[in-house]
């Protein structure tokens, strides 16, 4: 990364003053789920979804749960 702010990309300070604000944030406020266990059952549906994703395959579009939920 540039060493000076002047000679940044936008795209570099916008990740420099992303990394500081998550930085910053759990330095004052820690990690809320430090300390927890996920269960059994979340486990195993957070691996089915990376399998999936990696194949390709994708949930439903935004819009339709949005149609399907009478939120719109």
């Amino acid at each position: 990364m540039t060493e000076l702010v002047s000679q940044m990309t936008k795209e570099e300070l916008r990740m420099l003053i992303d990394e500081t604000l998550e930085q910053k944030l759990i330095e004052l406020f820690g990690d809320p789920d430090e300390g927890l266990e996920l269960r059994e059952s979340v486990k195993k549906r957070l691996a089915k979804q990376r399998i999936m994703v990696t194949r390709g395959e994708h949930g439903r579009d935004l819009t339709d749960v949005i149609k399907d939920l009478g939120l719109e």
